[in-house]
């Protein structure tokens, strides 16, 4: 077999089921050693697409998503989401292919150094040069994309190389394990629990990667500590439960502030600091921090370590679990935090204004949801409203992208999560903005018959932006665009499509959605007036 054949063979070896791509020049050989593949190759309409898509499935499933570009500027359009779902601690892996070896020496149709490109958005890459390391190439791309903490590996595979015969076979596939901490970090941990009258967690998207949810409501319930949600842990806790403070990140006040004011010990597990810097929670960096996590945190002033419990987070909340005695605390002061972000979501059930208010679609959005369906949000001032108020009872059900946070991640997103999980409704919630960054992925949901729905914010400008603009100088300046006629655009890519035209339409609209088992587009205006006013409401949150 030729190199490209050992390639394939290697990526089946590992389980791969779907590579996101687009075909190129230099990656022909690949493209036809797929034939004989049991590996389903998809086809998308750009490059940061499929590996958006190759992030959203790695992030679900626990295992690298693939996705593959040729060289040049398919490899450079590919890099934005090897980006996203490294920032994001995203298995994934990249392939891209490359000019042959006898003319990297030199300038070159195409030819960047591709290794040295991708060397700072990748955990480790590297260019196969002879077909003879391929196994081990593969299984190490491999092993490292999984490690703790996940992220993107990336492959070179010049074109050359590619159609060389090569012997060499795929190397078994070996186990992974965390070490646990041991007894006197564990009894340290204890002691600052004990200590604390207001600790507080911060659960990170790692509770759902070591599939720790259940520890972690255990040792919330047993030393009866509440627990607040980054916008990728979300769901770590459900929102019904009493200890649930929901979830934070705002970069400005929000009610959960006050629990963080008032909190004597931050507790993160699984935090990734990637998503909202400690300055924003710790503002003053005194509040003392007890890490737990696969890894020691990073260096911030503002992250005052007391103790690292560093390892395997499920096992080492068991540790903590049976060690820390039964707490009984006076919660008022969360409690109170809990009903007012609750009473504010409660408020907006009913509204009857139009263009829609932002917290009347995720109230429309939620109630028609199931608590394990999936909704992906992209990256604007929907993104925002979506981690204020669309509250989650599972993990890994309202998806946030907020370590590289790119614009366009939904609608790929969303084809990769209907693949990943067939039998959930999935809901991509998208600006105008984001959306047509990556709209002509609705060829693709079309073309694979995949029953996402795309909901879609219109309120013809970059929103958050605007919001950002107006906070700090009170005016806006240059956000706004023109659009398509969203229903005639989808139509033309084959989708159904829905306009909500008044306050009352747009439960309906997504129960009809739902029920037509196909994709579809909804076309849902948006009144982000209400952008500013939450920013003057927040200045006035007293916290008692």
């Amino acid at each position: 077999m030729n190199v490209a054949q050992l390639l394939i063979k290697c990526l089946e070896n590992e389980g791969v089921e779907y590579i996101f791509g687009v075909p190129g020049e230099e990656n022909i050989d690949v493209m036809d050693a797929l034939l004989d593949s049991s590996i389903e190759f998809i086809t998308t309409r750009h490059e940061t697409s499929a590996a958006f898509m190759a992030g959203t499935y790695g992030r679900l499933t626990g295992k690298p998503g693939v996705c593959l570009a040729t060289l040049g500027p398919g490899a450079t359009n590919l890099l934005t989401g090897v980006a996203n779902a490294n920032m994001d601690h995203c298995p994934l892996i990249a392939i891209t292919g490359q000019a042959g070896l006898n003319r990297q020496h030199k300038i070159s149709h195409q030819y960047y150094d591709l290794v040295d490109i991708y060397a700072p958005v990748t955990k480790w890459n590297a260019q196969i040069k002879t077909g003879e390391i391929v196994p081990e190439v593969v299984r190490k791309a491999y092993q490292l994309a999984m490690q703790e903490k996940p992220g993107a590996t990336h492959i070179d595979l010049p074109e050359d190389v590619a159609s060389m015969e090569v012997t060499a076979q795929p190397l078994p596939i070996t186990g992974r394990s965390l070490p646990q901490a041991d007894e006197k970090v564990i009894r340290d941990a204890v002691d600052l629990l004990s200590k604390a009258e207001k600790p507080l967690i911060l659960a990170g998207n790692g509770i759902t990667r070591e599939q720790a949810t259940d520890e972690l409501q255990a040792l919330a319930e047993k030393a009866n500590i509440p627990v607040v949600h980054s916008f990728m842990g979300k769901g770590a806790l459900s929102w019904k439960h009493k200890l649930s403070l929901l979830t934070a990140g705002l970069s400005g006040k929000d009610h959960i502030t006050c629990g963080f004011q008032q909190a004597d010990l931050i507790i993160p597990i699984g935090f990734d600091m990637a998503e909202t810097p400690p300055q924003n929670w710790n503002p003053t960096g005194e509040t003392s921090i007890l890490h737990i996590d696969t890894e020691e945190a990073e260096i911030d002033a503002y992250y005052p370590v007391a103790l690292n419990v560093i390892g395997n987070i499920k096992e080492n909340l068991k540790q903590l679990i049976e060690a820390v005695p039964a707490k009984e605390r006076n919660l008022d002061w969360s409690t109170a935090i809990r009903k007012n972000i609750l009473d504010e979501y409660d408020q907006y059930q009913q509204d009857e204004a139009f263009p829609l208010k932002p917290q009347k679609i995720i109230a429309d959005l939620r109630n028609a949801m199931a608590d394990d369906d999936i909704v992906i949000s992209d990256v604007g001032a929907h993104k925002m409203w979506m981690a204020r108020m669309y509250h989650t009872s599972n993990p890994n059900t309202c998806l946030i992208s907020n370590g590289l946070a790119s614009m366009g991640v939904a609608v790929p997103g969303a084809i990769a999560a209907k693949m990943a999980a067939p039998d959930r409704n999935v809901v991509a919630v998208c600006g105008d903005g984001s959306f047509l960054m990556t709209g002509a992925e609705l060829e693709t949901a079309v073309r694979l018959n995949l029953p996402i729905i795309i909901l879609l914010w219109r309120d013809d400008g970059y929103g958050l932006i605007e919001w950002h603009q107006m906070k700090k100088f009170k005016r806006p300046s240059n956000i706004e665009f023109g659009n398509p006629d969203f229903i005639k655009l989808a139509e033309s890519f084959g989708m159904e499509a829905l306009r909500v035209e008044q306050s009352t339409d747009l439960k309906k609209v997504l129960d009809q959605a739902i029920s037509m088992n196909k994709p579809v587009l909804i076309d849902c205006p948006v009144d982000y007036s209400e952008n500013m006013k939450l920013t003057e409401k927040l200045k006035n949150i007293t916290c008692e």
